[in-house]
C-alpha cells in the first residue's frame, strides 16, 4: 500500500498505528507489515483486521440506526470467512 493510502486509513481510524508502547512491549509489531493487514469494502462499512491486537477483528458499521443492515453485512462477512 502506498504511504498516502496508509496515512488516509490511519486518519480515518481504520488502520492500526505502530509505535504504541503496549504493542511494542508484547512484540506485536515485530512482523509489521508482513503478517498483518486490513481489508475493507469500497464504502468502508465492512472491515477485517488480521493480526493486530487480536487474531481477527471483523467490523460492520454505518451511520444511522439501521441495525438490521449492519447485522446482515456482518453475517455475510462472517459466512465468507467460514468458507
Amino acid at each position: 500500500m502506498s504511504k498516502a493510502d496508509e496515512a488516509k486509513l490511519i486518519d480515518d481510524h481504520f488502520l492500526f498505528k505502530n509505535g504504541k508502547d503496549n504493542t511494542e512491549a508484547c512484540g506485536l509489531e515485530r512482523d509489521w507489515p508482513s503478517g498483518r493487514g486490513i481489508f475493507h469494502n469500497d464504502a468502508k462499512t465492512f472491515l477485517s483486521w488480521i493480526n493486530e491486537e487480536d487474531e481477527l477483528r471483523i467490523i460492520s458499521m454505518q451511520k444511522g440506526s439501521d441495525i438490521g443492515a449492519v447485522f446482515e453485512r456482518l453475517s455475510r462477512g462472517a459466512a465468507a470467512f467460514e468458507k
